[in-house]
Parts: structure tokens; sequence; C-alpha cells
């Protein structure tokens, strides 16, 4: 045990010296006040056109009914804009404004839109070139010619891996709600959010729908956030262990999570594409009932073929890893 703790230190410090978590962060202050000022902006241009929150409800729904009627719109659209007319009519007849400008629904909406794309993208600065650039640099033969078993050095980078992870979705949060508040306000933590749409073929299923706080609705998205980051970093980790470029290992899994975006709007009748890790990853899309890409998928069923990647891909690695010729 105080082999593999120390490894995992050391591990974690060679990850901390590499400076990517420190790129992270300086991206995200980058990008977050742009995304604040282009929601700020939103929100002045609807301060002045709607009289109220209920106006651009309304309009919004009146707007999405009448592109039902265009033969030019695919029927997966019409299926999601269907739901999202029905959504937002339950919200106007309950009196609840789901748009409401603050720093929690930024964060709220801002991991929401980052889960299946930009946060797994960082994850991989982070997780593409763990065992790819040590022998790249050759450093692995070094590594592995301690008194010191191979799994235990995978299984170090591996929990380093994991901490990394764990820190980007506070640290994204975080900055999301200090940033966006100097604008928005700091409130709306306990602001109502309904939960529990189901979708019913063609119509939404409120049976279950009931009202949580801003906060804890926050907390679950981190929380499913986290789970599809983590299964993206134990597939890099594989990519980093199978292929020998580090170039390769990052170009490979940027080309799996980018297609995932793009199969899920294009794969509605390849219901074979449901397995697929990188078609999943929107885990956050569940909690507002939006019809799912392909259908047959539910919030447990994703979570459980994620889990199936993510163990299967850490027992390829480690099965690699201990197997394979690396000192050539």
């Amino acid at each position: 045990m105080t082999n593999l703790l120390a490894l995992v230190q050391n591990e974690t410090l060679k990850v901390w010296k590499k400076k990517r978590f420190a790129v992270i962060v300086l991206v995200l202050l980058v990008l977050i006040p742009i995304f604040v000022y282009a929601q700020m902006k939103v929100a002045q241009n609807n301060a002045a056109k709607f009289a109220d929150w209920r106006s651009e409800l309304q309009q919004r729904i009146t707007d999405n009914m009448n592109s039902l009627s265009s033969n030019r719109i695919p029927e997966e659209w019409k299926k999601w804009r269907r739901s999202l007319v029905q959504q937002l009519q339950y919200y106007l007849d309950h009196d609840v404004n789901p748009d409401s400008p603050n720093a929690v629904t930024f964060t709220s909406s801002f991991v929401d839109r980052s889960v299946s794309l930009f946060i797994p993208l960082m994850v991989l600065a982070v997780a593409s070139d763990l065992v790819s650039s040590e022998r790249t640099a050759g450093t692995i033969k070094m590594l592995l010619t301690r008194p010191v078993r191979r799994w235990r050095v995978l299984a170090s980078k591996l929990i380093a891996l994991t901490l990394y992870v764990s820190l980007i979705i506070p640290t994204t949060a975080g900055l999301c709600y200090l940033i966006s508040g100097l604008a928005f306000g700091y409130e709306g933590w306990g602001a109502p959010v309904f939960v529990g749409f189901g979708m019913n073929k063609t119509t939404i299923d409120t049976t279950s729908v009931h009202a949580i706080s801003q906060g804890a609705y926050l907390l679950m998205e981190m929380g499913l956030a986290w789970f599809s980051a983590i299964v993206v970093a134990f597939i890099a980790l594989l990519m980093s262990v199978l292929l020998q470029s580090t170039a390769a290992s990052l170009v490979t899994m940027m080309a799996a999570v980018i297609s995932g975006t793009i199969l899920s709007n294009m794969a509605s009748s390849w219901h074979s594409a449901k397995y697929l890790f990188n078609v999943n990853l929107n885990l956050t899309s569940y909690l507002q009932g939006t019809p799912p890409p392909i259908e047959g998928m539910s919030l447990g069923f994703s979570l459980i073929v994620l889990a199936v990647w993510g163990i299967g891909a850490v027992a390829v690695a480690f099965a690699v890893f201990t197997k394979r010729d690396v000192l050539n």
C-alpha cells in the first residue's frame, strides 16, 4: 500500500508539472466570460422584447408549434420539439420560469451543454498521454525496471487520473458560478426545477414529475457529468496503453468523442448505435425529459452501457500493460 501511495503521488505530480490542469483552468477563464456576455445580451434582448418571462415562454411554444407543420424538418426533430412544447407548457401552467437568469441556472446550463463534448475534451488533455508519453520519452523503461509490479504502476496512473477528472467537474462549475454571478447575481439555489419527465411515444409522461431545488438539480448534473467524464478518461487510458504515439491516442479519442455528437443527431434509425459509449455521454439530457437520440435509450440504459465500456476499458488496459513487452 505504501508503494502504491508513493506511485500515486508521483503520477499526480507528473500531471501537475505538465501544467495540463493549469491550461484547462486558463481555457475556462477565457471561455466562460464570453458565454456569460452572450447570455447577458440574450437576457437583455428578451427583456426588451417581452414584458415578462411568460410572454417569452409563450412565444417559444408558438414558434415550436409552427415549426411542426414544416415538411423540411425531420421527424426526429419534430419529436424533440413536441416534447419541448409540452415541457414549456408545464412550466407555464405551474408559474415557474425555467430560464430565470442567475449564476446557478447559468452554471447548470453550461454543465448540461458541455457534458458530451467540451468536458470530455478537457479530460482528454489529461488522460490521452499518461502511458504513451512515457513510452515516447523513454521513461517507461526506467519506471518498469523498478521492483514494483506493473499493475501497481498502471493502478497509480488510474487513481491519479480519477483524481484529476474529479477535480475538473467542480472546478468548471465553480468558475462558472463565480464569474456568471458578477453579471446575474448569486441567488437561485432554492428556485424550483421540475424533473421526472418521461417519454411515452409522442407525448410527455408527467406522472412522476416533481420539483427539486436548483441547487440539487445542479449537483445531479455534476454527478452525471462526472460519470460520463470518468468513462471517457478510462477509455482514453486504454488508448494510451494500446497506441505508442501520444498524438495517435489523442486524435483517436477526439474523433470518437466528436463522432458521438454527430451520431446522436443522425443515427436515430441505427438502433445498434445505442451501445456505443459516445452516443450515451449526454446523461444530463435525461433529467430534462429530452427524447433520447435512439429509441429504447434511458438514463438507466446509458449508465449501464457506460459502466460496461469503462470497466471493459480498464480490464483490457491492465491485461495489455502487464503482458506487453514495452521495454523494446
